[in-house]
């Protein structure tokens, strides 16, 4: 693989070659092949230019992780325990990704999974639209309507009714509609807050601030929210339209987002890489695609073991 990273040719390889790859790589590296499984490797290799490609992309690959990942290279195995072993690490890779969007649906009232987006109407006529990974949970009382933005990213639309405050809990702080919508963005311990109409309060660290129309705010876990400031309110919310709009944001940020439309893993091998900056306009239905105009036009490397695993390394 070159430093510019993947092929046109080796993006094309069907997902069952690179399978297939990966499978071929796994039992030559368990021990020595048989004469007989020899063979058939060597006829799979000259059956499609394809499987060639596939196995030395697939190859150079796992050395690389080797050389940068403890335990990365594989452990060898008896012959009869492989398929059982293989079978398990499946089923583990499988609930390491499914896990977490589960346990988002039994703590939430309305979530999304990757790549999905959902609009809710709530009781009281307000309405609420959730980005990918997105999760609220609605706790109304006859003296305020509160929402939790457990994860993820959300569109508030909020019906009047000045005898119950509309009050969205988003990490340690509180976003308070004062006649308004709004979008809210939970990353970790920081949210982000930007206003589309009217105004919002936001409180936390015990300290309040009003964010006007066409202005954004954000706090970070017990820190007083920044002053608020001028944003592109079409810009910040452009998911809702299905586009991701970046400019000059670092690649560690796009690819957190990335990530929320694509139903898999994405991993820096070399977390010096998040810094790098990213000006673009993506579609939220591909997240693959942008992954490939990054790699081009960064020049580093995405890694895709399959659709479901790609690692971002030099």
């Amino acid at each position: 693989m070159s430093d510019g990273g993947m092929t046109e040719e080796q993006r094309a390889i069907p997902e069952e070659i690179r399978a297939a790859a990966i499978d071929w790589w796994l039992r030559r590296n368990e021990r020595a092949p048989t004469r007989r499984e020899q063979r058939a490797f060597e006829d799979w290799l000259a059956a499609d230019a394809r499987h060639r490609l596939a196995f030395e992309t697939i190859s150079g690959v796992c050395g690389f992780l080797g050389t940068k990942l403890p335990g990365a290279r594989p452990i060898r195995k008896t012959r009869g325990r492989r398929r059982k072993i293989t079978g398990a690490a499946a089923a583990g890779a499988l609930a390491l990704l499914f896990q977490h969007e589960i346990a988002l649906y039994f703590r939430s009232d309305h979530a999304t999974g990757a790549g999905e987006t959902k609009r809710v109407t709530l009781a009281d006529g307000s309405r609420v639209e959730l980005d990918a990974k997105s999760a609220i949970a609605v706790r109304f009382a006859d003296g305020e309507r509160r929402i939790a933005l457990i994860e993820g990213e959300a569109w508030f639309d909020v019906a009047p009714d000045p005898s119950r405050p509309f009050v969205v809990a988003a990490g340690s702080g509180a976003i308070t509609a004062l006649g308004t919508a709004f979008d809210v963005a939970v990353d970790g311990d920081a949210v982000r807050v930007v206003v589309g109409e009217h105004r919002v309060k936001v409180e936390n660290g015990g300290a309040a601030v009003v964010v006007a129309e066409g202005e954004g705010a954000a706090f970070a876990d017990g820190a007083p929210a920044s002053p608020p400031a001028k944003t592109d309110v079409a810009r910040a919310t452009s998911w809702r339209r299905g586009r991701l709009i970046f400019a000059d944001a670092p690649l560690g940020d796009v690819v957190a987002t990335l990530a929320r439309h694509h139903r898999g893993f994405v991993a820096f091998l070399d977390p010096s890489l998040k810094t790098r900056r990213v000006t673009g306009v993506f579609l939220a239905d591909d997240p693959l695609a942008a992954f490939d105009e990054i790699e081009t036009a960064l020049g580093v490397r995405v890694t895709r073991l399959s659709n479901y695993l790609m690692l971002i390394h030099k």
